[in-house]
């Protein structure tokens, strides 16, 4: 264990992510009621850290569950039955997304790029004009699997110009609060990102934010379901008045990281992932490695996925819990050959560096 580290293995994995102290022993404190004023109180005000931290002025809120859950509530609210859905895959959460509009009915096409590479705007542009009108493009900002960051903002301008009637959803589970997203100044409909990853708390809330046009919508769906029945969910949590009991001490730690996050100031939040990801690339290059996405602006400034080019990941990934860390050796078939270093939330370029110094 390195000096000055905590007397637990730290996690530098793409989720769930470390939680710092001050946050768990929020955790801890005694339940209340979540009807009791003070409770009610809290729920508003995370709604409203919320809407800042996605740089919203329209609605944002929170349910309990994972991200996956809002993935089949943003099919079952902003889609009618049998509607075509256009999914932007680079990896397996983009892949999942599909999979889970096909099982609501949906008529979901799949738009893949090979693993390690973005979606260029072009290419949509072109399925866009070319192919069936979609009533909603999902894109996954940041596939947490290979590490791509895709162009959200290129992409939504292209959803604008060509499909102005479709929605557009975002998977930014570990994009929003490390890397930069604007949800009303790109034109998104519904973004949202567990607390796990760049927030760095427990899994078990998923926040969300939503656009008004979207909400109108999903109002004429049928079947959205009860819990995540956004029309009438969003009101009543934006109130204070969750429709069902939520998870209390996460909403007491949300309301605390959203006022840290505020402290901190987006641009340099967004600024501090960078450079934790500069320093880990460099690590990697010293070293004979490689990242796995070749293009340097489509790097996730939050999940590094690096080639390990035949050196002993398992061994690697052993030397790292001996000194008291936690990497990932690879997801799916990348396992063993690229493994991700996760280096968000509440991380720092000098924690980093401890990291890479055991490594």
């Amino acid at each position: 264990m390195l000096p000055g580290m905590a007397d637990h293995p730290v996690l530098f994995l793409p989720g769930p992510t470390e939680v710092d102290a001050e946050l768990r022993a929020i955790l801890a404190e005694p339940l209340c009621g979540h009807r009791e004023t003070k409770f009610v109180a809290a729920v508003q005000e995370v709604c409203q850290g919320l809407r800042r931290l996605y740089l919203t002025n329209q609605h944002a809120a929170f349910e309990t569950g994972p991200a996956t859950a809002l993935m089949e509530a943003a099919i079952r609210n902003f889609t009618a039955p049998a509607a075509r859905t256009l999914h932007l895959a680079a990896g397996a959460f983009g892949e999942r997304w599909q999979k889970i509009a096909a099982s609501c009915g949906r008529q979901a096409e799949l738009l893949a790029v090979p693993m390690g590479q973005a979606h260029a705007p072009e290419a949509l542009r072109t399925r866009l004009l070319a192919g069936p009108p979609v009533a909603a493009v999902a894109i996954t900002h940041n596939e947490t699997s290979t590490g791509v960051l895709e162009p959200l903002r290129e992409l939504a301008a292209v959803v604008h110009q060509n499909a102005p009637g479709a929605l557009l959803l975002v998977d930014a589970v570990t994009s929003v609060g490390g890397a930069e997203l604007r949800f009303d100044d790109w034109g998104l409909d519904f973004a949202f990102a567990g607390t796990q990853k760049c927030l760095a708390l427990p899994p078990g809330l998923c926040t969300y934010a939503v656009s008004k046009r979207a909400l109108l919508r999903a109002a004429t769906t049928p079947d959205r379901g009860f819990l995540l029945d956004l029309p009438s969910a969003v009101p009543e949590t934006e109130a204070g008045r969750t429709l069902a009991t939520p998870c209390v001490p996460l909403v007491w730690a949300l309301r605390r990281q959203l006022e840290r996050v505020a402290a901190e100031g987006l641009p340099a939040r967004w600024a501090r992932h960078a450079a934790m990801r500069s320093s880990v690339l460099a690590w990697a290059a010293a070293r004979g490695m490689a990242p796995f996405v070749a293009e340097p602006t489509h790097r996730s400034p939050t999940v590094s996925c690096l080639d390990a080019r035949g050196q002993d990941v398992a061994a690697l990934v052993a030397r790292a819990a001996a000194a008291g860390f936690a990497i990932d050796p690879g997801y799916g078939t990348l396992k063993g050959k690229a493994f991700r270093i996760g280096h968000m939330g509440d991380h720092r370029p000098e924690t980093v560096q401890q990291l890479l110094a055991a490594l």
